[in-house]
């Protein structure tokens, strides 16, 4: 037997070498390209209301996304094509060497054969949108010849099928890249102890509210559109066309489906992480003459190996490649390594029947059709919250579930050389967690479990295998259930409201334990003598936020200094955060992380006695994708605070902080409330605004409303967009 290391290294370890510089598509069309796309064109009017939102009417669906995809460019093309650089693999050939190991996750699970392959097994109807969609795009470019392509300057239709299902981490996100790197480069890989905890960072996600008509005060039933995403991943969008798109929401940017939205008779909100949907596999590696095997039952099955090829951009700005084999089982690529075996991932690949069901639920009319776009079954990652004009409210709990051996704890890695840990198909959609009209007349989804999702008439945990529901309640959780309980006669604004409490959930468990230790601590501690104030200021502290609160300022950088001192050790223990802060630290922990907290507030504002208002901040100097703050620049103050805190109108900073101040970038980015009614009434905020460009007069015309929590009018009907009207016209004019 080979040393397996060794060999391996032999095989992925192929060299950097030199490149011409690969020939771009041409970006110019040919003469009968443009006379075709200039006739699409004069069939779809784009009508730009007095917020800039654009409502594409087109003659055909295919045409109603001609003009989607063409307005979608207009508000931020360069947002659109890194989504497809980065979709198909091909960061590297942008962003250089850092980037390879991005590409390799990509390519590991898609391949332009692939999806060429799918598209043309496409149906014709599916085909005339992906046509539509590489038009309206080629289209832009060709109308717009300042404007400068990073990679792609000439979209082809099979492409869209690389990135079909909209959620802002998709599954391939879930492969960790530094491993990946360690296994295919053999370098060391950092350890990664116990479970990540969900206080690490703003969690992504959403909140999904839905109110039976016998709870509404107009007798229609309402949704609660909430998603959490990094700011500026989605604009608001309307198309509508005369075989009977009418679908207004948010849409990922250079996607033609809107993701989270409604039409005239249904609506639907995703919700992240329904159950265990990936999982991976411990894989008993045996080499033979170069070659290498993984036990399966009592038999050996060679791996099977394919060259990746890897073009990424060099330190002079020239071509290189890296190749690297790649290895998979039946189950799928290998993409680590652990304790001296291969760890292979299993996870949905049907690009194809993903970009299906995305857009034919958005012409689904009724709970009956949107139910058969379920049946697909590709709806990965993502939980449902749905409400309609028939007065029903309706949630599932995932979509796409393997059916496993409930004797395997597939939350960690199993054992690949049994066969009986392999997936054994799909459950059907009867099968999972749902809900269809509870008889208490609302639901909810935070990201947390489904057995609160109704209160008294939500499912139980003991009807269904482990694996369908992974996460647990949370703090948003919690406070939604709040919210919604024991409470009527909802409406559109009061539904606003209650989505928009500025209850504090986290804290209810953790500041009595704070008191608790600062009056049983004696006199003598010097830590105690330290926060006097601060602690008679959290005591009667309701737990609310606002701007001009500095007990919100205080406890939030209490709870942030403990994440910081004490998350590693929570991880190693495998608990999360809130619970280890709750019944691990000692009384005297919990004092000096107020002094810690007070100390930096006072070093970075002058004083501990800061308003919440000062501190928490909306700002939006540039069009970059990734932005950059600055304290000496003009912001807004935003009274609400991160998810992790149980603010369920969420706004947290991602990237490392910098600044003193705190700058959201992920939370309430588009949130809207619908009722449905004879005639839909919707409610809608972006943050900041529907253009990418801050010459726009819309790049930052909501981010005031934003900040109140103050909603404007959805303009649905076309009368109602007319008479609001800022601009109508044709793509290209």
């Amino acid at each position: 037997m080979q040393n397996l290391s060794a060999a391996l290294f032999a095989f992925c370890a192929v060299p950097a070498i030199a490149a011409p510089a690969p020939q771009q598509p041409a970006s110019q069309l040919s003469p009968a390209e443009v006379l075709r796309l200039q006739a699409i064109a004069k069939r779809v009017t784009i009508l730009r209301d007095k917020w800039g939102i654009p409502h594409i009417y087109g003659k055909s669906d295919a045409d109603a996304v001609f003009g989607m995809m063409y307005a979608q460019a207009e508000d931020d093309f360069k947002r659109i094509e890194l989504n497809y650089i980065n979709a198909m693999g091909r960061l590297a050939e942008v962003e250089g060497e850092q980037a390879l190991y991005q590409d390799l996750r990509m390519k590991l699970f898609i391949t332009p054969e692939q999806l060429m392959a799918q598209y043309k097994a496409s149906p014709e109807w599916l085909k005339k949108l992906m046509i539509g969609w590489a038009d309206g795009l080629n289209f832009y470019l060709h109308s717009h010849p300042k404007v400068q392509a990073r990679l792609l300057t000439r979209f082809e239709p099979w492409m869209a099928l690389s990135f079909s299902e909209g959620s802002i981490g998709g599954d391939i996100e879930s492969v960790n890249i530094e491993q990946l790197k360690a296994f295919y480069s053999k370098q060391p890989a950092p350890v990664q102890m116990g479970s990540v905890s969900a206080l690490e960072k703003e969690p992504s996600g959403s909140n999904g509210f839905a109110i039976a008509p016998s709870l509404s005060k107009s007798g229609h039933a309402l949704l609660m559109i909430n998603p959490h995403t990094s700011f500026y991943f989605r604009p608001e969008i309307h198309v509508s066309s005369q075989e009977g798109l009418n679908a207004y929401g948010a849409v990922t940017w250079g996607q033609f489906f809107v993701y989270q939205g409604f039409n005239d008779r249904i609506g639907w909100m995703h919700t992240s992480g329904g159950g265990d949907v990936i999982d991976e596999y411990l894989e008993t590696v045996v080499g033979k003459n170069g070659k290498f095997f993984y036990q399966y039952g009592k038999a050996l099955r060679p791996f099977r190996a394919e060259t990746v090829r890897l073009p990424y951009k060099a330190a002079d700005g020239s071509m290189a490649e890296k190749t690297v084999t790649a290895y998979f089982t039946h189950r799928g690529p290998v993409v680590r390594e652990k304790d001296g075996k291969w760890v292979s991932v299993a996870m949905m690949n049907e690009p194809l029947k993903a970009l299906t069901q995305s857009f034919i639920r958005t012409k689904a009319r009724s709970y009956a059709a949107f139910y058969k776009s379920m049946e697909l079954r590709t709806n990965s990652s993502n939980n449902t919250v749905y409400a309609d004009a028939d007065g029903n409210i309706a949630y599932f709990h995932g979509n796409f579930m393997p059916v496993r051996d409930p004797r395997f704890d597939f939350t960690k890695p199993v054992d690949g050389a049994d066969p009986a840990t392999d997936w054994k198909g799909l459950h059907q959609v009867r099968e999972t967690i749902q809900l269809f009209n509870p008889k208490n007349g609302w639901i909810q989804n935070t990201n947390n479990w489904p057995f609160s999702a109704a209160g008294a008439y939500s499912p139980r945990p003991q009807d269904y295998p482990a694996y369908m529901s992974v996460n647990g309640e949370n703090a948003r959780g919690i406070h939604a259930v709040r919210v919604l309980q024991g409470k009527r006669d909802f409406t559109i604004d009061s539904l606003i409201a209650a989505a928009y409490d500025s209850q504090l959930t986290a804290f209810e468990p953790l500041l009595p334990l704070l008191v608790r230790a600062y009056d049983e601590a004696p006199a003598s501690d010097l830590s105690k003598a330290a926060v006097i104030e601060q602690v008679t200021l959290l005591r009667d502290w309701d737990m609310r936020y606002s701007l001009t609160s500095v007990p919100t300022s205080v406890a939030i950088y209490w709870l942030q200094d403990q994440a910081k001192q004490y998350g590693p050790a929570a991880k190693e223990k495998g608990m999360p955060l809130l619970d280890y802060l709750a019944t691990q630290l000692t009384p005297k922990q919990r004092l000096e992380a107020l002094v810690r907290a007070s100390n930096k507030l006072a070093s970075d504002f002058g004083s501990w006695k800061t308003p919440w208002g000062e501190i928490n901040r909306f700002q939006r100097l540039t069009g970059d994708i990734v932005q950059t703050y600055d304290d000496n620049k003009p912001s807004i103050p935003v009274p609400f605070a991160s998810g992790n805190w149980g603010s369920l109108a969420a706004f947290g900073m991602t990237s490392p902080q910098r600044t003193k101040r705190i700058y959201g970038e992920r939370g309430n980015s588009f949130v809207a409330a619908v009722e449905f009614g004879p005639k839909i009434k919707a409610k809608s905020i972006l943050a900041g605004g529907e253009s990418g460009d801050p010459a726009s007069p819309h790049f930052t015309d909501q981010a005031e409303m934003y900040a109140r929590g103050e909603f404007k009018d959805v303009l649905f009907y076309k009368e109602d967009i007319e008479k609001n009207l800022e601009r109508k016209y044709h793509p290209g004019e």
